[in-house]
């Protein structure tokens, strides 16, 4: 009887594809090793043909990072900055030295995004954004976290109609919907999907706390309402 319990948990563990959870401070060791206190948001690297995608998503990277618990250089400053130096181009640096990052304004590290597609949809009634988010350390150069999403945001609307009327209407209010939405929304669902699992840092209730935690997988999708 015993050797029959065994066996049948083995097969249920082979059929629900039973694998051990992988946990915050295993997936993210350097992370937590260096505990970075300072982040610097580089301008976002934009692959895309919306050419004001690299703007308006840039502008939606403060609020989520310093809600994790890190002091967060002002983005406006830092872009200022950036653009004096004639180093808006962040592509320059993704895979370059950072020290004179750390040297000069003491940033422990640097959050690099890239975005991959940022689709709009009037008629359908969605904005997808589909983003890579890259954290290096400015002492080091190490990758402390990476993770990628696709987020769609559903802004249609529905009257109430079954009518062909209606129907039209919801197409026509889906439309007005969409266009008079924030541009930034689809990043902010972005932001708030993929960073969900980042380690807290210094300034969060849960730093050094939320290591058993469990990860999330390197690579999202999902939809949101709204």
């Amino acid at each position: 009887m015993k050797n029959y319990i065994i066996s049948l948990s083995i097969l249920v563990c082979m059929l629900t594809s039973c694998a051990p959870v992988i946990t915050r401070g295993t997936q993210y060791a350097k992370l937590y090793e260096e505990d970075p206190t300072t982040i610097l948001i580089m301008p976002p690297i934009n692959r895309t043909t919306f050419v004001e995608a690299k703007d308006y998503f840039y502008t939606t990277l403060y609020v989520p990072l310093v809600e994790k618990g890190y002091y967060v250089y002002s983005p406006y400053m830092t872009l200022q900055m950036l653009e004096e130096e004639s180093a808006y181009d962040s592509e320059m640096f993704i895979e370059a030295d950072l020290t004179a990052f750390n040297k000069i304004l003491n940033a422990d590290a640097a959050m690099f995004t890239i975005i991959k597609s940022w689709q709009r949809s009037k008629i359908g009634g969605t904005l997808t954004c589909g983003v890579e988010y890259i954290l290096r350390s400015t002492k080091t150069g190490e990758i402390l976290y990476k993770r990628e999403g696709l987020i769609t945001v559903d802004t249609s609307v529905n009257v109430g109609s079954n009518s062909l009327l209606g129907a039209l209407v919801n197409i026509a209010a889906t439309a007005i919907s969409t266009a008079a939405t924030d541009k930034v929304v689809a990043g902010r669902a972005c932001n708030m999907y993929v960073l969900s699992d980042m380690p807290e840092g210094k300034y969060g209730q849960k730093h050094k706390t939320d290591s058993s935690l469990a990860a999330g997988k390197s690579y999202i999708k999902g939809t949101t309402k709204l």
